[in-house]
């Protein structure tokens, strides 16, 4: 049992950044890989950005290429989604989720196990 947790969403106009973390806890010694998927009105859920449980290799939606950074500075699972350049149509829910089991296709929604609740970014002047 996993228990994602995200949070750094705000308000924010267009052209800042903003910092999101998420947390992956319960399995002590257990590194997971860890993606952000986004969710906006209207529209399903979809990929933004993840990372392999070793760190070794990150992937990214096309949309967030060269504006967002995913990481995962230390051993934990705890991992950062750095955006800067924030367009209004980058406004959504974005929600953390890990992979446990099985091996993992890291743009696959379906190969993720865990989910966080989410948290909201808006991008508005």
């Amino acid at each position: 049992q996993l228990h994602v947790v995200e949070s750094g969403g705000g308000l924010v106009q267009p052209g800042e950044s903003l910092r999101l973390s998420c947390v992956a806890s319960g399995r002590p010694g257990s590194r997971v890989s860890m993606g952000w998927f986004r969710q906006a009105p209207g529209k399903g859920r979809e990929f933004v950005a993840a990372v392999t449980w070793s760190g070794d290799s990150t992937h990214y939606a096309d949309f967030v290429k060269g504006r967002f950074d995913i990481s995962r500075p230390g051993a934990e699972n705890l991992v950062y989604l750095q955006m800067h350049n924030l367009k209004p149509e980058d406004t959504a829910v974005y929600v953390c989720a890990a992979i446990l089991y099985g091996p993992p296709n890291l743009m696959n929604e379906n190969s993720y196990d865990y989910w966080g609740q989410g948290t909201q970014v808006t991008v508005s002047s």
